[in-house]
């Protein structure tokens, strides 16, 4: 696979700091980072490219040895934790009066700083307010805060003699975005290049609307450059110059695998030709995204694994599901703890619609009915309960439209070896909807129910015209439930965050410019097409247990 420069950080903390474990594990989830915990500042610091320091009460001593580190090229950054003790003067800043508790929102100094890239514009941060003062005019401002219509400094950094260091008094250590930043920041200290980069990107496929919107997501993030786009039908590929008419186009694939302009293949075919397409352009040394189900079978993954390792390039999944705002909603309760242990969830998709007449509906191609939106759904179930599989179990009814070849209705049921249960369904014979979330937890449980949503437009000759937005692209209505002490049942509306467009796009730029974990592990993609395979095996079977082998 495609490895990152290595990065080498040791963390002082003298005390016990619960809030920082969120970033330390934020940074341990990297494979490039190697991050070693230390309670006080130890002799040899040569092995390390940057230092975080958390305390502000090292002898003069240790930090003489850390100014000496930051001079001789290392990267120093201070996170100081409402103190006003006075700092290094090598960071040029000090500790400002420490004011109350409040949500602060946090900026950019220069919106266009490297640092800054594929980044909100503004931040809200919670934490107590605590300003730092600049004391030398070579003092980088980078990030600040708004307080009473003014700007005060967040995070700076300084050059030190060969080196870097840099201070920050804010502490949403576990705000995703902050850790972000300070994680860019320390890939800063320790020289990394945040220049103009750019990956050239190729698309294998150019369905209608696959192909438009990763040509839109890709056109929408910095770090990203649409050069091409191949397909076997001319057609198709007058559609993609016309909406990109920069790109160029190929028929053939081993003349597109031959671009020196393209690093990454976003391939965008059926599923049964996955597996073969991704093996060709890694072997031709291009990272590649895969759409959803990564393959259609263990051994497909593996051979594609397995490419990827030899030829030390990136392999991923299109999982855009996990923006939807409903998972992140259910996700972020989760973590919060609102319905205390997650035991047991349902999802389900579906209704009383004759399918499709693409390929989408025949199984050969698509691998079968959960191939399809069950790649999704699974790979939520996989990361809201992260626990080993021990059984799948996989039903399924042929009833109702037999002009296609996948099923009517598939159910999936995983059984985790810590005893959690999750099942997913996908019916195309369900005149009533099940809710598409069905969580439960030791001190709760969340429902999410379907929301049909129809726009009518005026029209001058019938009236109006009506246009119905599917119920899988609508959030759900999210609800949570949780148990009181006198033991009444309480709800009200699960907070949903606000809808982000091109996240995946966004997270891969992070990912493959620098070093920032995928929000989608491929592990995950894999465990996948692992659980639709075991459950097409138990549905031929009659619906008996497969044991989940990895």
């Amino acid at each position: 696979m495609f490895n990152h420069p290595s990065l080498s950080i040791l963390a002082i903390c003298a005390k016990d700091r619960p809030e920082l474990e969120s970033f330390f594990d934020y940074l341990q989830s990297m494979a490039h980072v190697k991050l070693v915990l230390e309670k006080a500042t130890p002799v040899d610091l040569s092995p390390y490219d940057v230092v975080i320091s958390t305390d502000t009460s090292e002898g003069e001593e240790k930090i003489e040895s850390l100014e000496q580190f930051a001079a001789a090229g290392g990267g120093w950054l201070k996170l100081v934790y409402q103190s006003t003790r006075p700092l290094s003067e090598i960071f040029g800043v000090q500790p400002g009066q420490i004011g109350p508790a409040a949500e602060l929102r946090v900026l950019f100094d220069d919106p266009d700083h490297p640092l800054a890239t594929r980044l909100p514009d503004a931040v809200y941060l919670q934490g107590v307010y605590h300003p730092l003062e600049l004391t030398a005019e070579d003092t980088e401002l980078i990030l600040y805060a708004d307080w009473h219509y003014q700007h005060f400094p967040m995070l700076v950094a300084r050059m030190a003699g060969k080196g870097k260091v840099a201070c920050t008094t804010l502490q949403a250590y576990r705000h995703p975005v902050f850790q972000q930043i300070l994680y860019r920041v320390v890939r800063y200290l320790a020289g990394a290049s945040y220049g103009n980069q750019a990956l050239g990107i190729g698309l294998l496929g150019y369905a209608p609307s696959v192909g438009q919107i990763h040509g839109l997501g890709v056109q929408n993030t910095p770090g990203l450059e649409l050069r091409a786009a191949c397909y076997l039908r001319p057609e198709r590929l007058d559609r993609a110059q016309h909406a990109f008419p920069h790109i160029k186009t190929y028929v053939a694939t081993d003349a597109f695998a031959t671009d020196a302009g393209i690093d990454l293949v976003i391939i965008a075919t059926p599923p049964n030709t996955h597996a073969e397409l991704s093996a060709q352009m890694m072997a031709a040394g291009k990272h590649v995204v895969c759409e959803k189900p990564l393959a259609l079978a263990r051994r497909e993954t593996d051979a594609m694994i397995a490419m990827a390792d030899k030829q030390g390039v990136h392999l991923s999944c299109h999982q855009n599901r996990r923006w939807d705002v409903d998972y992140l909603a259910i996700q972020q309760a989760l973590r919060e703890g609102l319905i205390g242990e997650l035991f047991y969830m349902e999802t389900f998709v579906g209704g009383f619609h004759h399918p499709c007449g693409y390929w989408h509906s025949h199984d050969t191609i698509s691998g079968g009915l959960t191939y399809d939106w069950g790649a999704h759904y699974l790979d939520w179930i996989v990361s809201l309960i992260p626990e080993p599989i021990h059984t799948v179990t996989g039903t399924r009814h042929k009833r109702v439209w037999h002009d296609v070849t996948n099923a009517d209705q598939e159910r999936i049921q995983l059984h985790f070896a810590s005893g959690q249960e999750a099942e997913f369904m996908h019916s195309d014979i369900a005149a009533l909807r099940k809710p598409k979330w069905y969580l439960l937890g030791t001190k709760g449980a969340i429902r999410g129910q379907w929301g049909d949503v129809v726009e009518y437009q005026p029209e001058p000759d019938v009236y109006f015209e009506e246009h119905h937005i599917p119920a899988t692209e609508m959030p759900p209505d999210l609800t949570l439930y949780r148990r009181h002490t006198p033991g009444q049942i309480v709800t009200q509306k699960l907070a949903v965050p606000e809808r982000q467009h091109f996240g995946f796009h966004r997270n891969i730029a992070d990912h493959l410019l620098s070093g920032e974990p995928l929000t989608a592990p491929l592990a995950h993609s894999v465990q996948v097409v692992a659980i639709l395979e075991a459950a097409a095996r138990s549905a031929a079977r009659g619906g008996t247990p497969e044991v989940l082998d990895g």
